[in-house]
């Protein structure tokens, strides 16, 4: 008789605890539902007096029409931004009418909510602008003289319809996003009328010198050619943090068997 209601027991505790954990998540489910309906609308900087957020759904939108919209979730105290990188901001107060929270660079962020409805005329109702760092096709021409011959040696920069994305900090110090477009090089040699060497350059080219995280943030920003000598053409590309003067430079050696090398700048 004892074994069965030990049996017994067990199963009854065993269903008194999912019970429990399911009674758990269900309210933790239910504060994060309440929470995220509360952040719904647009959200007023105290100190300025402007629009800064438009919390719509899962997204919040920037009232810059250059920095792409994000999508947020709450946790107990926490607001958590899924941009590019994963960005959290512990919440200080949450009403109905007022949002405060710290960020990364520990400065606090006071808001409270909007009451005017033109104010949704702050935020951008289309898509995303992307930065372009260039707008139309740039052209470089040199020329050079080797062992008594002429050559002219191309640069042309083509703005092309990738996109780079950078996060980067608002003034506020909340982590946004920026989109950019990168850009194509295309490098030729010519002889006269004829062509010696022509290809593509992107920045993808650079992965064996580059690391991958830098390349995935970075844009081809700028290729002019150096100089020629018994081994060749040589060109330097600048691969830089879009919005950011530091760049990465990588070497580039068209040989006299027109063949395409590329080292470490």
């Amino acid at each position: 008789m004892i074994k069965p209601i030990v049996v017994s027991l067990c199963t009854f505790l065993l269903f008194a605890c999912t019970g429990n954990k399911k009674q758990e998540a269900k309210e933790t489910d239910n504060k994060k539902s309440e929470a995220k309906a509360m952040l719904q609308g647009v959200w007023i900087d105290d100190d300025t007096d402007t629009p800064l957020l438009y919390v719509k759904g899962d997204t919040i939108y920037y009232t810059d029409p250059q920095t792409s919209p994000v999508y947020f979730d709450i946790r107990k105290d926490t607001l958590y931004l899924h941009s590019q990188t994963l960005a959290s901001y512990r919440i200080d107060r949450q009403t109905e009418f007022s949002f405060w929270f710290h960020t990364d660079e520990d400065n606090a962020v006071k808001l409270h909510k909007s009451e005017n409805p033109s104010d949704t005329l702050a935020f951008p109702k289309k898509n995303v602008e992307v930065i372009p760092v260039y707008t139309s096709v740039t052209k470089k021409d040199s020329v050079v003289m080797h062992k008594g011959t002429r050559y002219r040696a191309y640069v042309h920069i083509n703005p092309s319809k990738m996109k780079v994305v950078r996060t980067t900090h608002s003034d506020e110090g909340i982590s946004i996003d920026n989109v950019y477009y990168d850009n194509v090089m295309h490098i030729c040699v010519y002889e006269g009328r004829k062509c010696l060497y022509d290809s593509n350059i992107t920045k993808q080219m650079f992965a064996e010198v580059l690391p991958d995280d830098l390349l995935s943030k970075s844009i081809l920003m700028d290729m002019n050619f150096i100089k020629v000598d018994d081994k060749g053409f040589h060109y330097q590309a600048a691969v830089s943090l879009p919005g950011s003067t530091v760049s990465n430079m990588v070497n580039l050696l068209v040989s006299w068997n027109w063949k395409l090398t590329i080292t470490a700048g």
